[in-house]
């Protein structure tokens, strides 16, 4: 994991961007690493109160794994009233998900669900890996599961 970090952190050069360095830690593993945040901390000399803290504050950095398919399920306005909640309970039923654990066993599947993706006019919503499918239903939504499979 060392080496990786190093890699990293010589890409942003002096600046030692912290976000930055993140964003590429966290596409490399699919999530933060404890470790990994200890390391940078000690690497870019400062302190791990500093990199928690960015690493907490942005909804988008995650300290837990995630699957392979990150799937957000959008529950805004437009959505919800357009029956997000039952393409979400599909969703996690087919993958034996419940509201704490939001990533499958394998490693596969992430489920997650957003406050809002953009995209009223296609309600409801939901994305996998940030490419949006629009107008879902929960059968749609668990058929690109065996899609993904």
């Amino acid at each position: 994991m060392s080496k990786t970090i190093d890699e990293i952190v010589a890409r942003h050069g002096d600046r030692k961007p912290i976000v930055a360095i993140l964003q590429d830690i966290q596409e490399e593993y699919r999530y933060l690493p404890k470790e990994a945040l200890f390391y940078l901390a000690d690497k870019i000399d400062t302190s791990i109160a500093k990199i928690y803290s960015v690493a907490t504050f942005y909804e988008n950095f995650s300290l837990e794994p995630k699957g392979k398919y990150v799937i957000k399920i959008c529950d805004g306005t437009a959505c919800h009233v357009r029956k997000s909640i039952p393409i979400l309970n599909a969703l996690r039923n087919k993958l034996s998900l419940s509201e704490t654990q939001k990533t499958t066993p394998d490693g596969l599947f992430t489920v997650e669900t957003v406050s809002c993706l953009g995209a009223c006019g296609l309600a409801p919503v939901m994305t996998v890996n940030d490419k949006v499918y629009p107008a879902m239903t929960p059968e749609s939504a668990t058929a690109l599961l065996e899609e993904l499979k």
